[in-house]
This record gives C-alpha cells, sequence and structure tokens, in this order.
C-alpha cells in the first residue's frame, strides 16, 4: 500500500517520514543550520544544476520543513508543497510565480481583507492587474479572461464572506481556456481537498488550522502536477521558456526526470531564492505538531461550529446568520455540500440588528472568547472585521467582501460547546443593553 494512498487521518501522522536515519528519532527533528555538507564538488555542482534534488541552504529548502511539505501535498493528493514564512507569501508567490508585469489574474471578489489587499494595491504596483469578479456565477472567470490572464484565484471558504466557492466549476472553465485555477484552502483543510476538484494549486497559511494553536505564522503553496502548462505555453513563458535567473533553464524542460513539478520547482528556486521568504525550522516542527491532530480538531471545530451556527439563527439580537450549511440560497447549500465533506468549518458570521455599536459592546462582553486577529486556534475567537482585519477596504470594497459594518466573525475553537454558548450569551446581552 502506497503512502499516499492512505486516508488523511493517516497521511497526517505519517508522510513523508518514519524516523530519523541517524538517530533513529521518530518524532520529526528540528534542523536549526544554515547550511549542509556537500559530499564533493561533483555534488554540490548536480545540487546546483538540479541534476538532484537535496539541501543546499536554509532559505531554500530544510529537512524539517521537508517533511511538513511532503505531509500536506500527499494530504492534498498533490505532486509537491514548498514551505514560506505565511500565508501573504504563500498568495503572493502563487501568482508571481506565473504572472509578471503586464500580465493579468481574475479573481474572487470574495477574499480575506489582506488578500484584498495584496492584489488591489500591491500587485497593481508590481504591473500585475487583479479583475475582481462576482464568484455566483462562474462565467464571469470566463467573461473577464484574455491572452494575458494567467491564473483564476479563489477561497474554498472565504473569510468572511463564507460563500463555497464553485471550484470545480470554474476549475473547468479554466482548463478550456487554459488557465490554472488556485486555491487558499485556509479554512477548510481536511475537509475540502481542491485538486480533486480539479484545482492546480492550492496555498495555505499554516498559521491557522493547521497550525491550529496560535503560535507560529507560515504559508504552504502545493503545486498539484495536474495542470499541462506546456499544452498552454504562451500563455506561462516563465515555465516554458528560458529563464536568465538560472542559466537558461526552461522549468517545464528541467523537471521532466523529477515528475510534474515545473510550478513547484521554480517557485522555490526562484522565488524563495531571490525573495526570502522562507519558512523557519522551528515553525516547520511547530506546524508539524498541528497537523498530526489536524484531521481529529477540524472535526470538533465544524461540530461546533455548526452548534453555534444554529443556536445563533434563533437569538432574537442577530439579524442573520452566516454559515455554509445554513444559506438560505439553495445554490449556496448545494456547494457547501458538494465541496466540504465530513464538516462545514468553524468559521461563523453575524449580523447584529443594533449595528456596529452592538457589535463593538458583544465583543467587549466577551470572557472566554479572545478578541485576536486570526482563525484557526483550538480555542475560540471573535473579531469585528470592518473596524480590524478588513479595515483598509472602502465602504463599496467592505460590502463586496461581506465585511459590513455589523459584522461579527467567530473561529470557534474545541472547548465544550455549553462553555462557549455561554459565553456568546454574555456578549449578546452586553449588545442588547448598548442597543438600550
Amino acid at each position: 500500500m502506497s503512502q499516499n494512498s492512505r486516508n488523511p487521518e493517516t497521511l497526517a501522522l505519517h508522510a513523508g517520514y518514519r524516523a530519523d536515519p541517524t538517530t533513529g528519532s521518530v518524532a520529526v527533528p528540528i534542523y536549526q543550520t544554515t547550511s549542509y555538507q556537500f559530499e564533493s564538488t561533483d555534488h554540490a555542482a548536480d545540487l546546483f544544476a538540479l541534476k538532484e534534488l537535496g539541501n543546499i541552504y536554509t532559505r531554500i529548502m530544510n529537512p524539517t520543513c521537508d517533511v511538513l511539505e511532503k505531509r500536506v501535498a500527499a494530504i492534498e493528493g498533490g505532486a509537491v508543497a514548498l514551505a514560506v514564512a505565511s500565508g501573504q507569501a504563500a498568495s503572493a508567490y502563487s501568482i508571481q510565480n506565473i504572472a509578471q508585469a503586464g500580465d493579468n489574474i481574475v479573481s474572487a471578489t470574495d477574499l480575506y481583507g489582506g488578500t484584498w489587499n495584496l492584489f488591489a494595491h500591491t500587485l497593481r504596483q508590481q504591473g500585475i492587474e487583479v479583475r475582481f469578479v462576482d464568484p455566483s456565477d462562474p462565467e464571469n472567470f470566463r467573461r473577464a479572461t484574455d491572452a494575458k490572464t494567467r491564473a483564476y484565484y479563489a477561497e474554498t471558504l472565504p473569510n468572511p464572506k463564507l460563500h463555497v466557492f464553485p471550484i470545480g466549476e470554474v476549475a473547468a472553465i479554466g482548463r478550456e481556456v487554459g488557465v490554472p485555477l488556485i486555491v487558499d484552502n485556509t479554512a477548510a483543510p481536511i475537509i475540502c481537498r481542491p485538486l480533486e476538484h480539479g484545482a492546480a494549486v492550492v496555498v495555505y497559511s499554516t498559521t491557522k488550522y493547521i497550525g491550529g494553536h496560535g503560535t507560529s505564522i507560515g504559508g504552504l503553496i502545493v503545486d498539484g502536477g495536474n495542470f499541462d502548462w506546456e499544452a498552454h505555453a504562451e500563455r506561462f513563458p516563465l515555465l516554458t521558456q528560458p529563464d536568465p535567473s538560472y542559466h537558461g533553464a526552461v522549468w517545464t524542460e528541467a523537471v521532466k526526470p523529477l515528475g510534474p513539478i515545473a510550478y513547484g520547482l521554480k517557485a522555490r528556486v526562484t522565488l524563495l531564492r531571490d525573495l526570502g521568504a522562507a519558512m523557519s525550522p522551528f515553525n516547520a516542527f511547530q506546524f508539524i505538531q498541528g497537523l498530526e491532530t489536524l484531521p481529529l480538531r477540524i472535526r470538533e471545530h465544524s461540530r461546533n461550529g455548526q452548534q453555534v451556527a444554529e443556536w445563533l439563527r434563533d437569538r432574537p439580537e442577530v439579524a442573520r446568520v452566516i454559515y455554509p450549511s445554513l444559506h438560505e440560497d439553495a445554490e449556496q447549500r448545494r456547494r457547501a455540500e458538494t465541496y466540504l465533506k465530513g464538516g462545514f468549518g468553524g468559521l461563523v458570521g453575524f449580523e447584529l440588528k443594533d449595528g456596529i455599536e452592538a457589535g463593538r459592546a458583544f465583543i467587549d462582553g466577551l470572557e472566554l472568547l479572545y478578541h485576536v486577529a486570526n482563525i484557526g486556534d483550538a480555542r475560540s475567537l471573535a473579531i469585528h472585521p470592518a473596524t480590524t482585519t478588513h479595515s483598509q477596504l472602502t465602504a463599496e470594497e467592505l460590502q463586496a467582501t461581506g465585511a459590513t459594518p455589523s459584522y461579527v466573525r467567530l473561529s470557534i475553537g474545541i472547548e465544550h460547546i455549553d462553555d462557549i454558548l455561554a459565553d456568546l450569551d454574555r456578549g449578546l446581552a452586553a449588545a442588547a443593553k448598548a442597543a438600550g
């Protein structure tokens, strides 16, 4: 039985590593080193020429990071993964790997605020246009596509809107016109596998559910190995034409002895080499620890999230609850049931009837839930996006992303459900009091 044919619960514990070859250590060691001894000048030359893969320098690769990369690639069903310093770096590199000045990508409007800023401002300053479209109609992606389009981009479970993205529908359009779909799966690890639905690349902020304990910042890019870059060579000159930054390597040709990893290898040996957003070995170790219990935690996050959403739906202080399984729109529910398996995640959004001041009072009235700018912790978290995570957006952009003034986002943890609900009751009582 091959490792990659095993189930995610098993892969999270075993993929990519059995024991340290030197000491026999079952736990993955923290290889806290910058450099690696080459066996000979020929060995060093082969590594730098990509005739074989191995450790050169920890900015580019590291044995602890390597286990994390192999483990997540196996869980996702991908060809190879790349660990980076943050989810923001993963999002940026995933685009910069195939797009340059004068190119464009088409992105869903439903995005995390930091990604929206990256796309709307920073990438634009670098000459990459991002065309935002409403993902409620998958055909919007086709309509926005032209000869310079290099990728489609979306979040599986966009934060804060929580409308499940039509992965298969948009991926099929992309395959037809020669554009890969990149999916940020941060909010739905284990319960969604975007590559199985046609996505070409998956990105993560490992800071969130994969880490699970709010201790470390990191990101991952997973190359599905399932997109034929050569068949659409005119769209992807960065992969199919000689790269002057790596002695004229043509990435789709250079990797043929190694497997379908042109996208993943180029990201490692050009972007990570040159821009340097490397994950530290210590953080990789932390993420490996989190990954081992992720399948168990995501079930509990989802179970508690469902119960919180149903409880909030019946509260008089609440105008609307946003949760994948409770959407009033039938198409949204269908997408949730199609793409999320084994639960609907731990993110719950809701709008209070009495607006922004009620939202502030709710947050200040909580005692158990932490007021932090993060999601995916084992502990429950709450925030008011319009005044924090999405505060840089205009009123129109806030509306487009779903972060309305009265919207509160909850990241439901794995505490006992009775304690979570009791604290939410305290918050709602404070909101009602503030509204008079």
